[in-house]
Order: C-alpha cells, then sequence, then structure tokens
C-alpha cells in the first residue's frame, strides 16, 4: 500500500537523519517490532530499556511510511468527544482514556528532555493548548456539555464564548480551550527513540520485509529475503497495512491532506499558538512549527487509494490554501510543502493494543485515528507490561475483545 504521495515537510526538514543496515543473516531476540515508525520506536526504546532483546524490522527506509506524513500534532482528546465515548464505554472508562492520552504526552515530553544533545534531543516539541471550535452554532449546547464532563474530570478546559472568539483569528460560535495538549516532529522523534534504544542494545534493521511468520514450537520465526529472526514475542507496529495480518477489519481507511506554509513568524490573534480543530466531522486543523510555519490539514476523503488520484492532492491543497486566506487574508500564506498519507479510524475512536486471542504470542499497536503518537506512547507502556507478564489495568479499554 502507497501510505503517502506528495512531499511530506518533516523529510525534507530533517533530511537522512540516520542510517540503518538491512539485516544480513539470522538473529534471535526475546521480541521483534515488524515497523520502524513512532510505534516500533517507542516500543523499542521501552522494551529495551527493560532489559529485553528487541529487534526492529521496516521494509521501508526508518520512519518513511505514515511516520513522516504526520501532521504530528498531540492531543488527548479523541476524535470521538468525551460524552460520547461515555455512552459507549461508561464515563469513567472515558474519563480514563483522555487521561493516558494526557499521561501519554507528559512521557513523550520526559523522554525528549532525556535525550542526548545531539542535534534530535529537541524534535520540536512544544506543549501547545487547543481550541475546539463549534463549526456550527447547533453544536453548541453539545460542545458546553462537552466541557463541563471534562471539568468534572479535572481536565483543565475553559468555555470561550462567541465575544471571547471574535478576539481571535478563529471566530466561532462557541469553542472549548484545553491545557495540556502539544506538537512535535514524529519523524526526527522517531530516529531520536531508536538512537536511545540501540544504546540500550536493540538492533534496527530497515529495507527489509518480514514475508512469513512461522508458529509453532516454543519460538516465531520470521522468515525475510535476508535472514530469519527467531523470537518468542512479536509486535505488529504496521499502522494502516495491519489488515493483510488479521482476520477482522478494525476500522475505516481514508485519505487526508495537508500542506505546510513558508515560515510566516508571529501571528497576532493566535492565542498561544494553540492547535486548532472543530466539531465537524471530517475537520480540519491548524498547528505551527519550530521554524514559524503552519500546518493545515483535512478535507478527508473516504478511501485509502484516494491520495494517489492524479489532480486529487493539487485540488484539495487549493481547498485548504483557499481556508487559510479565510483566517488569514493579510498574509500571503502559499504552500511550500503539500502531502497527503492514509488515516484510519476505528468505529469506537479508540486504538487496538494487545493481543488476538487467535493470534498467541503477537501483538499489535493500532493507533487509528487523530490521536496517533499520543496512542503510540500509550501502547509502549501497555504492552511492555503485558509482554513482561505485569498487569495492566488499562489493557481491556483497548483489547480485541472489548
Amino acid at each position: 500500500m502507497d501510505l503517502r504521495s506528495g512531499i511530506p515537510f518533516w523529510l525534507i526538514n530533517s533530511g537522512l537523519v540516520e542510517v540503518y543496515p538491512p539485516l544480513d543473516g539470522d538473529q534471535r531476540a526475546d521480541v521483534t517490532l515488524i515497523g520502524g515508525g513512532i510505534s516500533g520506536a517507542l516500543l523499542a526504546d521501552r522494551l529495551s530499556a527493560a532489559g529485553l532483546e528487541v529487534v526492529v524490522l521496516d521494509k521501508r527506509d526508518i520512519g518513511q511510511g505514515s511516520t513522516c506524513a504526520s501532521t504530528s500534532l498531540l492531543q488527548y482528546e479523541l476524535d470521538v468527544e468525551m460524552r460520547e465515548l461515555a455512552g459507549r464505554v461508561g464515563e469513567e472508562a472515558a474519563a480514563r482514556c483522555f487521561r493516558l492520552g494526557l499521561e501519554a504526552i507528559d512521557e513523550l515530553q520526559e523522554l525528549i528532555a532525556a535525550l542526548p544533545s545531539d542535534g534530535l534531543g529537541a524534535c520540536g516539541f512544544a506543549r501547545r493548548p487547543s481550541l475546539y471550535r463549534a463549526s456550527r452554532r447547533s453544536h453548541v449546547k453539545r460542545l458546553q456539555q462537552e466541557c463541563e464532563l471534562r471539568q468534572r474530570h479535572g481536565f483543565d478546559v475553559a468555555w470561550w464564548d462567541e465575544s471571547r472568539l471574535a478576539e481571535t483569528r478563529f471566530p466561532a460560535p462557541g469553542a472549548i480551550f484545553s491545557q495540556g495538549d502539544g506538537e512535535v516532529d514524529a519523524y526526527q522523534l522517531t530516529h531520536a527513540a531508536l538512537g536511545k534504544a540501540r544504546r540500550q542494545g536493540a538492533r534496527v534493521y530497515d529495507r527489509t520485509e518480514v514475508t512469513r511468520v512461522e508458529t509453532g514450537g516454543e519460538r516465531l520465526r520470521l522468515h525475510t529475503p535476508r535472514g530469519i529472526v527467531s523470537c518468542r514475542e512479536v509486535v505488529y507496529c504496521t499502522g494502516y497495512e495491519s489488515a493483510k495480518y488479521l482476520r477482522r477489519p478494525l476500522g475505516n481507511l481514508q485519505s487526508t491532506y495537508a500542506l505546510a506554509t513558508e515560515p510566516c513568524g508571529t501571528i497576532a490573534g493566535w492565542p498561544e499558538r494553540c492547535l486548532v480543530w472543530e466539531t465537524a466531522r471530517p475537520y480540519t486543523y491548524l498547528r505551527t512549527t519550530a521554524d514559524g510555519r503552519i500546518i493545515i490539514g483535512g478535507y478527508d476523503t473516504p478511501y485509502a487509494t484516494d491520495h494517489a488520484q492524479a489532480g486529487r492532492l493539487a485540488a484539495k491543497t487549493r481547498k485548504l490554501r483557499a481556508k487559510l486566506d479565510g483566517w488569514f487574508p493579510d498574509l500571503n500564506l502559499g504552500p511550500a510543502f503539500a502531502w497527503a498519507g492514509v488515516f484510519g479510524e476505528s468505529t469506537d475512536g479508540l486504538p487496538y493494543i494487545g493481543s488476538p486471542p487467535e493470534m498467541p504470542h503477537a501483538w499489535f499497536a493500532l493507533g487509528y485515528g487523530g490521536n496517533g503518537i499520543t496512542f503510540s506512547a500509550i501502547a509502549a507502556r501497555l504492552l511492555t507490561d503485558l509482554i513482561l507478564g505485569r498487569p495492566n489495568p488499562d489493557a481491556r479499554l483497548f483489547g480485541f475483545d472489548r
């Protein structure tokens, strides 16, 4: 599957961060991770820090699948509002899912802060508030209820009414202003986390595709054209390409589009350079970068292959540019980079993290939804516990049997 098209900003901005060898001969490990994007990188760090022998295999160059196409927002909020999720899983469980997202961003901040200052440590990370706007006046009442529910569970949110929003670049009939979110360069973070994992003993190989997983006996055997890896456990960090390993579909795959502007400096009327998104579905969203660019994304289409159609990216780029011009008519915000990628959503808005009952010794970290990076951090902590045999009460929230 082609996971992206166009020119993702992060690849050009960061260049070739690190070179990894392909597999050359047979290997043994405790755990093999299939996929070297952000999920595989965070898991490799956690598992190797816990003393496990870890091998990472990726059929592409590291980080050049969905990770480099991500717009890299860090949000604890889910695409499904807490009030809606509470109707599906119960209020306490819904609040816990949101709380885990906030804890994941805290953990990512701690990880990045502890990295050596070798050019990777910053990773474009910054804490940002977010502005969740009512797209229509008919959405205001439900959004106020969402705000009150989050306040009741201790989240740092405030209601901004129409008059307050009129003072910003983003007028709306109402919005939730939340503290605790952030932004990052997921491509840089992937290489940084893998660098840390390698210093802890992990072995990372790219341009090495797993063609067959042989089960039976005490160990799994992962076959590649370059050798066989024998291991006790395998974790599929294969994102939107995971369907071929599973017996049932777990979500819907779509195409999503993004552009990054030239650097534009400080912009008046943008509170704290907050993340901006909206109640419409599909939604558009905004963030800034460390060098002062604006990234806007959205205008999703319902098929995973749409982004590869001739002219589709150009047409979506024009729509995103028009949206920017509406908010920033005084700025000349031509696109410097435009790209598209595959985006997936589960039916309930939650990731799938765990082991399918029919696949012993196989684990999945599937961060479907707009919270892919925070879901990856949650998966790293949760799967490390499960693989080590430690109880984790949050496993039930994201398991395959829910």
